[in-house]
C-alpha cells in the first residue's frame, strides 16, 4: 500500500510537472509572437529614414563623379541632387501610405474588438 502511495504521489508529481511545463513553453510562444512595443516605430523611423539618406547621398555623390568626369561642375551635381531628392519624396509618400493603411487596419480591429 504503501508503494501504491508513493507511485500515485509520483504519477501526480509528473503531472504537476508536466501541466507546468506546458504552461511555460506557452508563456514562451506567445512572447515570441509579440513584439516590444517600440519595434514597430523603430522600423518606420529606418525605413524612412533610409528613403531620406540613401538617394541624397548616391545622387550627391554620383552628381559629383558625372561632374568630375565631364567638366560640367555643378550642373550635373545640382541636376543628380534634384532627381534623387524627387526620388526621396516618392519613396517617402510611398512608405507613408502603406504605414498609414497598416494603422487603419489595426483601428478598424480594435474597433471590432469592442
Amino acid at each position: 500500500m504503501a508503494v501504491d502511495n508513493i507511485k500515485l504521489a509520483l504519477i501526480k508529481d509528473k503531472r504537476v510537472l508536466f501541466f507546468v511545463l506546458q504552461m511555460i513553453l506557452e508563456d514562451k510562444k506567445e512572447q515570441n509572437n509579440k513584439q516590444a512595443w517600440w519595434q514597430p516605430a523603430m522600423l518606420m523611423f529606418a525605413k524612412l529614414s533610409g528613403w531620406i539618406a540613401a538617394p541624397v547621398l548616391i545622387g550627391v555623390f554620383f552628381g559629383k563623379w558625372l561632374d568630375r568626369k565631364y567638366g560640367t561642375e555643378p550642373w550635373l551635381f545640382l541636376a543628380s541632387a534634384g532627381v534623387a531628392f524627387l526620388i526621396s519624396m516618392v519613396g517617402l509618400v510611398i512608405e507613408a501610405k502603406k504605414e498609414m493603411g497598416k494603422i487603419e487596419k489595426e483601428s478598424k480591429k480594435d474597433k471590432k474588438a469592442k
